[in-house]
């Protein structure tokens, strides 16, 4: 074997790199290169938005941030995902576990951070007389702060075995092999990909139900008075038209997920070709970078602070109680 075939050529135990095309290799590189760039600069103006006009402070702009946060670290993982281009893991075990743990938290938060959008649009939508004050910004803040905790957990419990023996499963030096046998790939399916999967399917199916009858009665011209007397009370049109927006947010969502828990619940991961791969991989990084995109199709706030913050405004002492709605 000559050395430039070698991860580490001065090691006789070295793996061997990937044989790519030069092309398919400049593709990826510019691909996840935009995706890293585009990711963190979109991310980071819904972070800011949320966090600093006070206008936007709701409990389902919390959720967005929430998410929003999570799509930004999403950053760290396409720069590793970078490196490993060529098959060879570099920053040694203990980063390799590191990197790991932080793959499952970003993903089962993103996962939870869906499932409370869902609640809090089904919410919303079905109850809207209660939807005011049951559900409260202090909970909301409660509630994500419980599913970053709970994915810390999670993360750290699938890890543990890992960290407690680093590289125990790598075959030669420059690989990144944790600790995932079938009853943790099977744990990790059921909580981060068919069980929220599920309610949130079911959730929305009910919003779409509840939301087409709504309309229907608007169509229809039915007096206030009418709907009073039968006991219903219909949800604001911002409410539906949130709605409809964190549908096509949830919908993009699975989207870009299905094919890479696809790949892996069928475990035909080592057989199709390491390109395709790559590019399932890719589909999953990118909608994290989708999310903002649909937020300035359909939110009107979002744009006006995208215009606030790259004019510089946003500088000025009193630009958090800016009328951005």
């Amino acid at each position: 074997m000559e050395g430039d075939e070698l991860c580490f050529p001065q090691l006789n135990t070295s793996c061997r790199k990937l044989k790519r095309s030069h092309f398919d290799t400049v593709c990826i590189h510019i691909i996840l290169s935009s995706i890293s760039l585009l990711t963190a600069a979109l991310n980071l103006l819904v972070i800011i938005s949320i966090s600093h006009f006070k206008q936007l402070h709701t409990p389902t702009n919390l959720l967005l941030l929430s998410l929003a946060v999570s799509d930004f670290f999403v950053v760290l993982l396409v720069i590793f995902q970078i490196t490993l281009i060529e098959g060879c893991w570099y920053f040694g075990d203990l980063v390799c576990v590191l990197y790991s743990a932080l793959d499952l938290v970003i993903t089962s938060s993103s996962v939870g951070t869906m499932v409370l959008i869902s609640v809090d649009r089904y919410a919303a939508i079905c109850y809207p007389l209660h939807y005011p004050t049951k559900v409260t910004q202090r909970r909301v803040q409660i509630c994500v702060s419980l599913c970053w905790i709970c994915s810390l957990f999670y993360a750290g419990l699938l890890m543990k075995e890992s960290l407690k023996q680093l590289g125990r499963f790598n075959s030669c030096i420059g690989e990144c092999v944790i600790d995932f046998d079938f009853t943790k790939q099977f744990v990790d399916l059921m909580l981060t990909f068919i069980l929220p999967i599920s309610v949130i399917i079911v959730l929305y199916l009910r919003v779409f139900v509840v939301a087409v009858s709504q309309a229907r009665a608007m169509r229809s011209n039915i007096t206030a008075l009418s709907l009073q007397r039968s006991g219903k009370v219909t949800a604001k049109k911002s409410e539906l038209k949130a709605a409809r927006t964190l549908g096509v947010v949830v919908l993009v969502f699975l989207t870009c997920l299905c094919p890479l828990f696809c790949v892996l619940l069928t475990g035909q991961e080592a057989l199709i070709n390491p390109s395709s791969l790559v590019l399932v991989f890719c589909l999953f990084y990118f909608n994290s970078c989708l999310n903002p995109i649909i937020y300035a199709f359909f939110y009107p706030w979002f744009r006006k602070c995208i215009k606030v913050i790259v004019t510089l405004q946003i500088l000025k002492s009193s630009s958090c109680n800016t009328n951005v709605l």
